[in-house]
C-alpha cells in the first residue's frame, strides 16, 4: 500500500498566481523523499555530485578525482544516483566506448547544498581528527 499522499504538503507556488507545489516531509515514515534523501547523503554521493558541478566526467576521471573510493563502489553511487535521476550517463558508440557521467538538472539543484555540508565539514578538521582517533582507539 502506497501512502505517499499522506507525507505531501500542498502550498502555491511563490511568484506563480494559482500554482500549487507539492512538497514532502521526511519526517513522515512513507513519504518517499526519504529514499532520496538516502541517495545524497552517502559521503561518495555527495563528493560525486560536487566533482560533477562543472561538466560531464569518464568513470577514470571520477576514480582520480575521488581518492580512496573502489571502482565497485563509485559503480554503485553511480548507478544509485542515476536512479535517483541526478546524473546523466551517456554511453558514445565508439571503439573503445566511452561513457560520460553529468549531473541533471535536478542534480544541479543539489550541489549548492551539499558544498555547503562539505565545507561545514572540512571547517570542523579538528573534532575530524578527534573523531578519526576515536575510531582508532575503539578498533
Amino acid at each position: 500500500m502506497n501512502h505517499a499522499s499522506d507525507c505531501a504538503e500542498k502550498r502555491s507556488a511563490p511568484g506563480a498566481a494559482g500554482n500549487i507545489e507539492t512538497s514532502g516531509n521526511v519526517y513522515s515514515r512513507n513519504c518517499p523523499c526519504r529514499l532520496l534523501l538516502d541517495a545524497i547523503s552517502g559521503k561518495w554521493a555527495v563528493l560525486l555530485i560536487e566533482c560533477l558541478q562543472d561538466g560531464e566526467l569518464r568513470f577514470g576521471e571520477l576514480k582520480r578525482r575521488m581518492d580512496g573510493i573502489s571502482s565497485k563502489v563509485l559503480s554503485a553511487n553511480l548507478r544509485r544516483l542515476q536512479d535517483a535521476g541526478l546524473i546523466n550517463r551517456q554511453v558514445f558508440a565508439e571503439v573503445p566506448t566511452r561513457v560520460e557521467y553529468s549531473l541533471t538538472v535536478e542534480g544541479r539543484s543539489a550541489v549548492e547544498p551539499l558544498k555547503g555540508l562539505r565545507i561545514w565539514a572540512e571547517s570542523h578538521y579538528d573534532q575530524a581528527l578527534a573523531l578519526e582517533s576515536a575510531d582508532s582507539q575503539d578498533a
